[in-house]
C-alpha cells in the first residue's frame, strides 16, 4: 500500500542521473561499477537511489537499508540484500558456502570470517549477473552493522567485470570517520538544489503568495535540501513564515528537519504515535510482527490507517519510513518509559524459537533495573553472534548483558568478555572503556590477570613501540600462576615488543625480557611453536647467540618440514620471519611464507593475509622475481585498504631499494622510519637505514651506503643487523674504507657463522673476498658463487657476479671480468635491479663492450594482477581457483586473462605457459 503524500517528479539533477545512467549502462555491458552517493540527510540520496531502481530494466534489483537499532546484529544487512538470493549458497565453493551458511544462521560452525563472507557474496552476485545484470541498493549503508559493511566494502572494491551496480548511500557527515569502509571507493557527492529548482519547490508545497525576501531567507536556510523544504514549513503558516521563518534556529539542519517530523507525529492521535513508536523500535519492518505487537499495547485498527494517512510511513509487505529521520524522530521523542513498553510488547510479540537474539535485545531495552535472567540471554545472544563471525555484535550483547547484571563479580566478568570481543572486532578504544568498567568491579585474580593481560595486547596491536613492553611483561607475570601456557605466551609478545622497539626502548630492554621468561615456570607438553620459539629467543638474548640459534634450529626446520600446526603458524608468523632471517634460513623463509600464505587463503584469514602477503614478496624480491613480488605487494596493500589495518611497509620499500630506479626512493623510505618511529617501532629505523645502503650500492654512492649501513648495524635489531653488515662490508671495501670493513666483517662473521645456511656461507664468502687479493680472493669469489647457487636469494648471486667481475676488471683480467659482468648485468635487469644492473653496464663499458638495454618485451606491458594471473593460469589453474586465490571473481578473473591474451598474442591457455616460459 502506498502512502497517501503526493509523488512529485525529480527537479533537477541533471548531473547526478547522468552518472546513474553511466553506471547502468556499464554494468549492462559487463563493466561493473560502483558509486557512494555521499550527502546531509535530506538532501535527494535515496530519491536518487529511487530513480536508479526505476530505470534499471532489465535488471534485478536488490535493496536493504541500515537501521540504526539493528546496528548490533550480526550480518542483518547482507542477509537483507542477500535474501532473494540464498538458494545459490550450495552453488559456491565449500569454504565460501560454510562462511556465508553460518553467517546467515542456516548451519552452526566455527565463526565465519567477514571477508571469506565478502568472497561468497562476490561470487553468488556474480553468479546471479549472468542470468540477468543486477543493481544492488544500499540506503543509510552508515547504519548497517559493522561486519556487513566490511563484507560489503570488501565486494565492492573486486567487483570489476560483472554485470553488477551497486550504489550505496551514505549520509554526511560519516556516523564514525574513524570506521568508515566505503572510502576510496567512486563517490558522487550530493547537494542541495539551486536556488531556482529551490524556489519551484518552495513554491508547490506554500499556501498562497510568498514574501520574496522571505522565500529568499529560507531558500538560504536550508541550503536547497528538498526535504528542508519541503518538512521545515509544515504546520507553519504563511503569516508564520513571514514573521521569519518560525525562529532562528542554529542546530543542525537533520536536527531542524527531525524536530519537523516531531511535531508532525505529534499531531496524530495517541495510538497513532504509539504505533509509529513500535515501528520505529523494530528493525527489520515486520508487519505482521507488528500488528501483534499493537495487539498487546491496544492500539486499534484504525491506528495504522492514521499513521498511512500522515504520508510518515506505509505498511506494504514490510514497514518503510518516509525517511530514516522520520524513524529517529518517533523513536527519540518518545519518553523512556513509553519505549521500555514498546520493547516489552514486541519482545513478547517476537517468537523465540524463531529469533532468540532480537527478543533478547527487546527484552534488555524494557528492562528497568539489572535483571540475571535478562543478561544471560544475551550472554548466549552473544555466544551465537561471536559463532556466526559477528564479533562486534557479540561485543554489543556482553556490554548490555553486563550493564544489566546484578551481582558485581558476573558484571565485571562479562565487561571483561566484552572487552576482549570489541578488541577483537577491531575498537581498541571501546575495548579500553570496557576494560575501566571491569576494573571497577571486584575481579578474582585471574580476572584481574585477564584484565591486566588484554590492556597490554591492546597497547601493543595499537603501537609495537615500547609503551606495551611493561605492560606485557607484567600481564606474562601474574598469569605464570594461573596458566603457565598463556604466561609463555604472552613473554614471547614482550620479547617481541622489545625487538620492534629496539633502539628507541628504554628499561626493560630485550635482555631483561629475555632474562624474565627464562625464569618462568615450563610451559605444557608437547612443547608448541610458541614454546620453542620463546626458549631459543630468551636464551640468544640472555646467554648467548650460540646456545640460542642451537635451540632455534629445529624450530626452523618444524617450520620448514610444515610441522608445526598451521593456526600457530598464522599466529607467530611476525616473530617467526625475524628469527628465519636473523638466521640465514631462505628455505624456512620460503616454506613459512607460502604455507602462510596458504593457509590464510584457505580459512579466509585476511587478518593474517596481508603480512604474511607481504613477507611472501620479500621472499621473491630475494628470489630476483621483482614482478611477483610486485603483484604481492599490491594484493597486500589492496587488502589492507579494505581490512583497515595498519599499512606494511617493509615488502615495497624493499622492493624499492633494490630497483634504485625511483628518484623518491630515499626520500620514501625516510618517510617510512620516521613515521614508525613516532610510536616508539625502533627496529624500523634500522631497518629504513639497511634498505638505504642497499640503494646507496647499488647506485655505487658507496659512502652514503657506509654511513646508512653503519647505522642499520649500530643496534642489534633483529633480521637488521646482519643484513646490515653485509652492505657495510661492501660500501667500505669499494668506497675506500676498508678499515670499516674489516670492522664490520668480523662482526658479521658471529651473525652469520651461527646460521650455517649456504647463504649464510656464501655472504660470508663474498665478503671476506672483497677484503682479499690474488688467488685468495679468486677462490673466496667462487666459494660464494657455489655456494649462492644453492640457495634461493638469487639477488645476492647476481650482486657476487658484479663485484667478482668488477674485480677481475681491476686484476686486468678482461675476458673473465667481461663474462661475469655480463651474466650479472642479464641476471640484475631481468630482475628489474635497475641501478645495479647499470653498475654492471659500467663496468662492461670500459671494457669496450657497449650493452644495448633491453627492449620492454610484451611481458613487461602486463599489470601485476595481470601478470600474476596469468602465472597461475599458465600452471593450471581454473578461473574459479584463481578467484578464490586473489579474492576475486571467476569473471573478472577471465576479463584479465583476455587482455593478457591480447598483450602476448595467444589464443590458449597451453600457449600462454609456452609464451611465458621464454620471457
Amino acid at each position: 500500500m502506498s502512502s497517501s503524500a503526493p509523488r512529485r517528479g525529480m527537479l533537477g539533477r541533471h548531473h547526478e542521473r547522468g552518472v546513474l545512467d553511466e553506471v547502468l549502462g556499464d554494468a549492462r555491458a559487463g563493466r561493473s561499477r560502483v558509486v557512494v552517493l555521499r550527502g546531509e540527510p535530506g538532501v535527494g540520496k535515496s530519491t536518487l537511489l529511487d530513480h536508479l531502481a526505476e530505470n534499471a530494466s532489465g535488471f534485478r534489483i536488490l535493496r536493504a537499508v541500515g537501521v540504526e537499532s539493528e546496528m548490533e546484529l550480526a550480518f542483518a544487512g547482507l542477509h537483507q540484500l542477500c535474501m532473494p538470493l540464498t538458494s545459490r549458497i550450495d552453488r559456491l565453493p565449500g569454504p565460501q558456502q560454510e562462511a556465508l551458511a553460518v553467517a546467515f544462521g542456516l548451519r552452526g560452525g566455527d565463526a565465519a570470517d567477514r571477508f571469506m563472507v565478502g568472497l561468497a557474496v562476490l561470487g553468488m552476485l556474480a553468479e546471479a549477473a549472468e542470468e540477468q545484470p543486477l543493481l544492488c541498493l544500499l540506503d543509510d549503508a552508515q547504519w548497517l552493522d559493522r561486519i556487513s559493511a566490511q563484507s560489503l566494502a570488501f565486494v565492492a572494491r573486486r567487483l570489476l567485470a560483472e554485470r553488477v551496480a551497486l550504489a550505496i548511500s551514505v549520509r554526511t557527515p560519516p556516523v564514525d570517520p574513524q570506521h568508515d569502509p566505503w572510502t576510496a571507493l567512486p563517490e558522487l557527492e550530493v547537494r542541495g538544489l539551486r536556488d531556482d529548482e529551490a524556489r519551484t519547490l518552495l513554491d508547490s508545497v506554500m499556501p498562497g503568495r510568498l514574501d520574496e525576501r522571505v522565500r529568499e531567507r529560507i531558500i538560504a536556510e536550508t541550503r536547497g535540501n528538498p526535504l528542508a523544504l519541503l518538512e521545515l514549513t509544515q504546520g507553519l503558516s504563511t503569516a508564520e513564515l513571514a514573521g521569519g521563518f518560525g525562529r532562528p534556529d542554529a542546530r543542525p539542519l537533520a536536527s531542524q528537519i527531525e524536530q519537523s517530523f516531531v511535531r508532525r507525529i505529534g499531531g496524530l492521535s495517541d495510538a497513532a504515535q504509539r504505533l509509529l513508536l513500535a515501528a520505529a523500535a523494530e528493525p527489520v519492518g515486520d508487519v505482521p510482527l507488528l500488528r501483534r505487537a499493537a495487539e498487546r499495547l491496544d492500539i486499534g485498527a484504525d491506528a495504522e490507517g492514521a499513521a498511512q494517512e500522515s504520508g510518515l510511513v506505509e505498511f506494504g509487505t514490510r514497514v518503510r519510513f518516509r525517511h530514516p529521520l522520520v524513524r529517529s524522530a518517533a523513536y527519540r521523542s518518545a519518553h523512556p518509559g513509553e519505549r521500555r513498553t514498546v520493547h516489552r510488547a514486541l519482545a513478547e510479540a517476537t517468537a523465540s524459537e524463531f529469533d532468540t537474539d532480537r527478543r533478547a535485545w527487546h527484552r534488555a531495552h524494557a528492562a528497568v533495573e539489572p535483571d540475571e535472567t535478562i543478561a544471560d540471554d544475551l550472554e548466549r545472544s552473544a555466544g551465537r553472534a561471536h559463532a556466526r563471525g559477528g564479533i562486534a555484535a557479540a561485543a554489543a550483547f556482553l556490554r548490555r548483558a553486563a550493564e544489566l547484571t546484578p551481582d558485581p563479580g558476573r558484571r565485571g566478568a562479562r565487561s571483561l568478555a566484552a572487552a576482549r570481543a570489541s578488541f577483537e572486532a577491531g575498537a581498541p578504544e571501546v575495548a579500553l572503556e570496557l576494560l575501566a568498567a571491569a576494573e571497577a568491579q571486584p575481579l578474582d585474580g585471574s580476572g584481574q590477570t585477564a584484565l591486566a593481560t588484554l590492556r597490554a595486547q591492546v597497547a601493543f596491536a595499537r603501537r609495537r613501540g615500547g609503551e606495551a613492553l611493561p605492560m606485557l611483561l607484567e600481564a606474562a607475570g601474574r598469569l605464570e600462576e594461573v596458566d603457565a601456557g598463556q604466561a609463555r605466551e604472552t613473554y614471547l609478545e614482550a620479547v617481541g615488543a622489545a625487538v620492534f622497539a629496539g633502539r628507541l626502548g628504554g628499561r626493560p630492554g630485550v635482555r631483561e625480557v629475555a632474562e624474565a621468561a627464562l625464569a618462568a615456570p615450563g610451559g605444557p607438553q608437547p612443547s608448541r611453536l610458541a614454546d620453542g620459539l620463546l626458549d631459543g629467543l630468551a636464551t640468544w638474548f640472555a646467554v648467548s647467540r650460540d646456545e640460542g640459534a642451537s635451540l632455534l634450529k629445529p624450530v626452523l626446520l618444524a617450520l620448514r618440514t610444515g610441522a608445526a600446526q598451521g593456526d600457530d603458524v598464522m599466529r607467530w608468523l611476525w616473530i617467526a620471519w625475524l628469527v628465519a632471517g636473523d638466521m640465514w634460513d631462505d628455505e624456512t623463509w620460503h616454506s613459512l611464507t607460502d604455507h602462510a600464505v596458504r593457509a590464510a587463503r584457505t580459512v579466509g584469514a585476511l587478518n593474517v593475509l596481508p603480512l604474511a602477503l607481504s613477507y611472501r614478496a620479500a621472499v621473491h624480491v630475494h628470489a630476483g622475481e621483482f614482478d611477483h613480488a610486485s603483484a604481492l605487494v599490491n594484493e597486500s596493500g589492496n587488502l589492507i585498504e579494505v581490512t583497515g589495518n595498519s599499512p606494511l611497509g617493509y615488502a615495497p620499500l624493499l622492493l624499492l631499494a633494490w630497483r634504485g630506479e625511483d628518484p623518491r626512493a630515499a626520500e620514501l623510505i625516510e618517510a617510512g622510519a620516521r613515521e614508525a618511529a613516532s610510536w616508539g617501532e625502533g627496529r624500523a629505523t634500522g631497518l629504513a637505514h639497511y634498505l638505504l645502503a642497499v640503494l646507496y650500492n647499488g647506485l655505487g654512492r658507496h659512502e652514503e651506503a657506509l654511513d646508512s649501513a653503519e647505522r642499520g648495524a649500530k643496534y642489534e635489531d633483529l633480521a637488521v643487523v646482519g643484513f646490515s653488515l653485509m652492505e657495510l662490508v661492501e660500501a667500505g671495501a669499494l668506497g675506500g674504507r676498508p678499515e670499516a670493513a674489516a670492522t664490520a666483517l668480523r662482526r658479521l662473521e658471529e651473525h652469520a657463522g651461527a646460521g650455517g645456511t649456504q647463504w649464510a656461507l656464501g655472504i660470508l664468502a663474498r665478503s671476506r673476498a672483497l677484503l682479499s687479493d690474488g688467488q685468495t680472493a679468486d677462490l673466496l669469489y667462487q666459494e660464494a658463487i657455489e655456494r649462492l647457487r644453492h640457495s634461493r636469494v638469487t639477488v645476492h648471486l647476481a650482486r657476487t657476479h658484479l663485484v667478482y667481475g668488477e674485480w677481475l676488471r681491476r686484476a686486468n683480467r678482461r675476458g673473465e671480468a667481461r663474462e661475469h659482468l655480463r651474466l650479472a648485468f642479464d641476471m640484475l635487469h631481468g630482475f628489474g635491479a635497475s641501478a645495479f644492473a647499470e653498475r654492471a653496464r659500467r663496468g662492461l663499458s670500459t671494457l669496450g663492450e657497449s650493452v644495448r638495454q633491453r627492449e620492454t618485451d610484451a611481458y613487461e606491458a602486463l599489470t601485476a594482477q595481470e601478470a600474476h594471473i596469468a602465472r597461475l593460469a599458465a600452471v593450471g589453474r581454473t578461473n574459479v581457483e584463481i578467484g578464490a586465490e586473489l579474492f576475486i571473481s571467476p569473471r573478472t578473473v577471465e576479463w584479465h586473462l583476455r587482455k593478457v591474451f591480447t598483450k602476448l598474442d595467444v589464443d590458449s591457455r597451453t600457449r600462454l605457459g609456452a609464451v611465458l616460459g621464454r620471457l
